[in-house]
């Protein structure tokens, strides 16, 4: 039986004891039943690996003493440091754009930032619910490294503030485009693709991209949801070569 994994938002590497939050808590005492003595994990998302043994059992307290500590890599093929960043648009259905979310942590995205585009429909951006989705799906996954999540920014900040290496824009116009595997470089540092929402980027957004050196891709064949574009793009740029 694997050991459970859990979430810290803060850690000292000077630390030997952590007392867990009350949510982290009740769920190891009163959902799994643990007891003085088991083993867990714990990491903070930025890399580090706890190993930890319970020491008090309080069900809104738990303390741990740290047995073990180590730095994971993220998740990547080829190029380990890589930085695959996503920049999707807020969707009018906001489970779908949190099933995005979930699944890209899941890949291993390293950056998943909220775009606002002339045809987003919906702006209200809940950060601390879509937070907890990314926690849930990189505790899920078990993996120790958690996606940034900025605010929402708009379409022309992230046009004029990007430096990725490599910079892609997916649209759905009938106009001269390539596709993504065939353009991805695993051995530059930074990529980044932009996704549109349910209407699509209007021309003028498409226009100002290229401008500023995004490159016009597609993603296959078929008409994708916003979602599935983004889950798509995501898996393309962590297994392209």
């Amino acid at each position: 039986m694997s050991i459970p994994f859990f979430y810290i938002s803060q850690y000292d590497s000077q630390q030997k004891q952590i007392v867990l939050d009350e949510d982290t808590s009740r769920h190891i005492v009163q959902v799994l039943r643990m007891k003085v003595g088991e083993k867990l994990n714990l990491t903070d998302g930025k890399g580090n690996l706890l190993t930890a043994v319970i020491v008090d059992d309080h069900k809104k307290h738990c303390l741990v003493t740290v047995r073990a500590t180590s730095n994971q890599l993220p998740i990547a093929i080829g190029t380990a440091t890589r930085k695959i960043s996503i920049a999707i648009s807020l969707l009018k259905n906001s489970s779908r754009f949190e099933w995005f979310l979930e699944k890209a942590t899941e890949i291993g995205v390293n950056e998943i930032i909220p775009l606002i585009c002339e045809r987003t429909e919906k702006q209200k951006f809940k950060h601390d619910r879509m937070q907890n989705t990314l926690i849930s799906a990189m505790l899920q996954s078990q993996q120790c490294w958690l996606p940034s999540l900025p605010e929402p920014v708009s379409f022309r900040k992230i046009i004029e503030q990007s430096h990725h290496d490599q910079k892609f824009i997916a649209h759905c116009m009938e106009e001269e485009k390539r596709n993504l595997s065939d353009l991805v470089n695993e051995n530059l540092s930074s990529q980044i693709i932009l996704l549109g929402p349910e209407g699509d980027f209007t021309k003028e957004e498409v226009d100002l991209a290229i401008q500023h050196h995004f490159m016009a891709v597609t993603l296959g064949d078929t008409r994708l949801r916003s979602e599935t574009a983004g889950v798509v793009a995501a898996a393309l740029l962590k297994i392209s070569t």
